[in-house]
């Protein structure tokens, strides 16, 4: 199980030293917000900023694009240093184009759907995805709720993903604290990304201990 820190609540006047002190807490990846403001009512960063992020950070760079038509966009997250490159379901009218051209790239593909979406659009999808996110906030901003009801979809895609027998790491984004870390791995989720809930407090390493001392004791 993995826990991926959500730069988005970072603070960006000392991005380096954020990035180091989630690694020496023990990050497993770094999880990177592109929002276009059309997908989601926001606009963060670009490919720039993930390629500044690449020489700074040696743990995996987890890019989430929250942008329409991500297929245009492919080749620049992937020239900047992504490592996994996670698109949205409802984004795009070619995802398996979308997904193969990621993994044309060298890259892990994922991709994630919102919380109005239903499960069985990945069905198609299955045996290509490296990675399934679900959407456990509506996309946009940081410091949201944990919606409850996307732990039945957690199980539901674990059972997918069991089903298809493939190697896929499920993923949940939205609402993830030590509080609750441990109800949303039982669901099936391994990878656990976290904003407000690392960057908000005062302590990285005492909160991602925490958060990984939840899940070993399932």
């Amino acid at each position: 199980m993995k826990i991926s820190p959500s730069i988005l609540s970072a603070d960006f006047t000392k991005l380096s030293k954020e990035l180091k002190d989630i690694e020496t807490a023990g990050a497993d990846y770094v999880h990177i917000d592109v929002m276009d403001g059309r997908f989601v009512p926001n606009i963060t960063i670009g490919p720039f900023i993930v390629e500044a992020i690449k020489r700074v950070a040696s743990i995996p760079l987890d890019v989430h694009l929250m942008i329409e038509e991500p297929e245009r966009y492919v080749d620049a997250f992937a020239d900047a240093g992504s490592d996994i490159i996670t698109v949205h379901a409802e984004a795009t009218k070619h995802l398996h184009k979308v997904v193969q051209s990621i993994k044309e790239r060298g890259k892990l593909a994922g991709v994630s759907i919102n919380p109005a979406t239903p499960v069985n659009t990945l069905e198609d999808i299955m045996n290509d995805v490296d990675l399934i996110l679900i959407m456990s906030v509506n996309p946009g901003f940081s410091g949201q709720g944990f919606i409850p009801y996307a732990i039945r979809k957690i199980e539901q895609v674990r059972s997918m993903i069991n089903e298809v027998g493939r190697p896929i790491e499920l993923e949940v984004d939205g609402g993830i604290k030590v509080n609750n870390i441990k109800e949303v791995a039982r669901a099936g989720a391994d990878v656990f990304v976290s904003g407000s809930g690392v960057f908000g407090t005062p302590d990285y390493k005492k909160t991602i201990d925490a958060m990984k001392a939840e899940l070993a004791s399932i």
